[in-house]
Parts: C-alpha cells; sequence; structure tokens
C-alpha cells in the first residue's frame, strides 16, 4: 500500500479522542463497553465469593477497600470513552489495555488483604498509571478553558497510582487502611475539581442517555450476582423444601433491589446541576457495593436454610446492605429532575426510602431464621415501590 493509502488508513482507525465538550448525545453503547462491564464484574464476584466465605469484620472491610478500587477504575474507564472515545482501533485499544490489567487484578482479589496484598496494589497502581495516562493524551488538544481540571484530574490518578505502588513497602494489614483511605481521598478530590471547574468545564460532563445506559447495566450485572448466590446456596441439596422456599424468596429479594434501582433512578440523567450530576453518579458505587455484598450473603443464607437463627455476620450484612441500597437511591432521587418539576411524588418517595431503612434494622438485633430474614426483606423493598406506585395513580387521576 502506498503511503495515502496508510495515511487515510490511519485516520480512520486511529483517530484522536475526542476533545473535552465534544458530547455525542446520540451515541449508543456497544458491545466492547458491555464485554469491559462484564470483565469488571468478574472481579465484583471475585470480591463477593471472598466475603461470602470470610464472614468476619476483616474479610467485610477487605470487600469493602477492593470493591471501591475496582468501581473507582470502572468509574474512571467508562467516563473517558464517554466523554473521549470513539468508535476506532484506538478504542479498542484503550479498553484492551484495562482488559489485560484487569483480568490479573481479579486473580490477585481473593487474598488481596494477605498473600497476594502487594501484587495487587502494583497491579491497580499500574491499571490507575495506564488510566493517567489515557487522560493526558485525551487533554493533549485541550483549550485553555478546559487544560486546567483536565491536568488536575490526570494528577490526582497519577498520584492515586503511585500511592498505590508505595503502598507496597508497608505492612499488609497496614496496606488495606491506606487503600481505603486513597480511594476515599480520590472521590473526594473528584468532587473538589469538579466544584471549582468553570462554568463552561461542568457543563460539558452531562449525563448522556448511553451513560444511564452503562450505570444501568452494570447494576443488571451485578445483580447477576445475586441469582449466582442463590444458585451456589442451592447446589448443596437443591431439593430440600426449606431450601427451595429460602432461594425463590432471596430472588425476590434481588428483584426488589432492580425494581427499587430501576424504578426510582435507574435509566433516568440527572438534573444538570453540578451536585446533581456528581451525585447521581458517584452515588452508583454504594449502590453497586450493596447489591453485590446482598449476592455474597445469599450463599450461606440458603446453605444453612432450616437453622432457627441466622448468623449474625449474614444478618447485619443483609440488614446493613439494604440500608445502604435505600440511603443512596434516596440520594439518587434528589438528583432527578422530577425532584423539582414533580414534587408531590419525589420528595415524599426520597423520604419514605430514608424511613424504610429503619425495617431491616430488626434483623441484625433479632436474627431471625433465614426465611423470615428473606421476607422481610421483600417488604422492605415493597414499601416504597408501593407508595410510588399509588402516588403516581393518585397524581394521574388528579391531573385528568
Amino acid at each position: 500500500m502506498n503511503r495515502p493509502v496508510l495515511r487515510r488508513l490511519r485516520a480512520e482507525l486511529w483517530q484522536a479522542p475526542r476533545a473535552h465538550g465534544d458530547v455525542l448525545r446520540d451515541r449508543s453503547v456497544g458491545p466492547l463497553e458491555l464485554f469491559y462491564d462484564l470483565v469488571v464484574v468478574v472481579l465484583v464476584a471475585q470480591a463477593a465469593h471472598h466475603l461470602a466465605h470470610d464472614l468476619t469484620a476483616a474479610g467485610l472491610g477487605q470487600f469493602a477497600v477492593v470493591f471501591a478500587i475496582v468501581w473507582i477504575a470502572w468509574f474512571n474507564g467508562t467516563l473517558h470513552h464517554e466523554l473521549h472515545g470513539r468508535e476506532d482501533v484506538r478504542a479498542r485499544n484503550t479498553f484492551l489495555g484495562q482488559i489485560l490489567l484487569l483480568v490479573p487484578l481479579g486473580a490477585f482479589i481473593p487474598a488481596a488483604g494477605g498473600a497476594h496484598s502487594q501484587a495487587f496494589a502494583i497491579d491497580s497502581a499500574l491499571l490507575f498509571g495506564f488510566l493517567a495516562l489515557l487522560w493526558y493524551r485525551a487533554g493533549r488538544a485541550d483549550t485553555a478553558d478546559f487544560i486546567r481540571t483536565s491536568r488536575r484530574y490526570v494528577w490526582a490518578t497519577l498520584i492515586l497510582a503511585t500511592a498505590l505502588a508505595g503502598s507496597v513497602a508497608l505492612p499488609a494489614d497496614d496496606r488495606l487502611v491506606t487503600w481505603a483511605i486513597l480511594a476515599a481521598l480520590y472521590l473526594l478530590a473528584v468532587i473538589a475539581l469538579f466544584a471549582v471547574a468553570p462554568p463552561n468545564v461542568s457543563a460539558s460532563l452531562r449525563v448522556t442517555d448511553a451513560l444511564t445506559e452503562r450505570f444501568g447495566a452494570f447494576v443488571i450485572i451485578v445483580l447477576g450476582e445475586t441469582v449466582t448466590g442463590v444458585v451456589t446456596g442451592l447446589a448443596a441439596e437443591p431439593t430440600r423444601p426449606i431450601a427451595l422456599a429460602v432461594g425463590l424468596t432471596t430472588v425476590l429479594v434481588g428483584f426488589g433491589s432492580w425494581w427499587t434501582y430501576f424504578d426510582f433512578a435507574g435509566h433516568r440523567a440527572p438534573r444538570e446541576a453540578r451536585p446533581a450530576v456528581l451525585g447521581w453518579m458517584l452515588a452508583h458505587l454504594p449502590v453497586t457495593a450493596a447489591i453485590a455484598a446482598m449476592g455474597a450473603v445469599m450463599v450461606p443464607l440458603v446453605e444453612h436454610a432450616a437453622t432457627g437463627r441466622t448468623s449474625a455476620p449474614v444478618a447485619w450484612i443483609l440488614a446493613g446492605a439494604a440500608i445502604i441500597l435505600l440511603a443512596a437511591i434516596a440520594a439518587q432521587i434528589t438528583c432527578l429532575p422530577g425532584w423539582d418539576t414533580n414534587r408531590a411524588l419525589y420528595r415524599p418517595l426520597s423520604i419514605l426510602c430514608l424511613l424504610a431503612c429503619f425495617l431491616p434494622v430488626p434483623i441484625g438485633l433479632l436474627r431471625p431464621n433465614p426465611l423470615l430474614i428473606a421476607a422481610t426483606l421483600v417488604l422492605t423493598f415493597a414499601v416504597p415501590w408501593t407508595f410510588a406506585v399509588i402516588r403516581t395513580a393518585q397524581l394521574a387521576a388528579e391531573s385528568s
């Protein structure tokens, strides 16, 4: 091939990243993005499976920290493609580079608090270093309006990568605590950068239909872990009536999580105000973490379906996950346009979600049998949903 043909091929297959502010509003989510999401959820499943077999404070702490790091990496990769990605070879290589770092990271997750702690730190440092490079290359063509915020974001991501690498020198117990602090500081840095960004910079970060679909798809895939937990729990003795009863009721718990998210906050873009955009996106971290934790403890809940009293760790993790999920969705509701345009529905609904957070508390305190715990969680999610259905019908009747 002659040089003009090669230049034409390069121009079509290896385009420069889209500049900040170049938003594709009619973009649809591609199969490569969904494949990337599936890879990330494999890591989530690894963290959940480890929690299912280590129902201790240390196991829960490791799950929370590892999940936060994995989610922040997913958030970075998703946002980068939303703001700068194209349908070309560069985008494929961008996703491939992340996937090649995510796969070994998933293998290190089960022992991230022990034997593979250093390997997890090094791999995650390489992953965030790669993400910092992607953001830097995307920002090379930034105008003066965007370059300061863009470079600050690159530095924040690069500092996170460097600090993760530096944690290798720490004892294993201190390493987990350090990762938790780093994850919290990074999220606070993202909030601060977005808060002080010029109006035109923050206005460019609009939640498109494609981005809402990506967040929703990620929630759906994580919800699949609840079914996996039920099936795994049933696999030991699938014909026991009590196990089947608990298993099917816990499926309803997962279904309740689905309708609570998608009926109230999912597949809805937030208001364009800065706090609403960032709040809606970051609230997905506790939403998906809570769902993944519930899926993890479905295994011991179903396996011990015949016990008269559920173990304290299982009861409290289920109760805590339900509380976190409802509280996070209540926060997301405040970020939606309906918070201002449909106050008669959204404002009491958000308050009711917060009040429903008190319903799972007796689960942890009393630790009833698994069937009663699962039924209580189903009723907990049914309370705000029932109100929403009745209130919507009332408002429709009043407006007709």
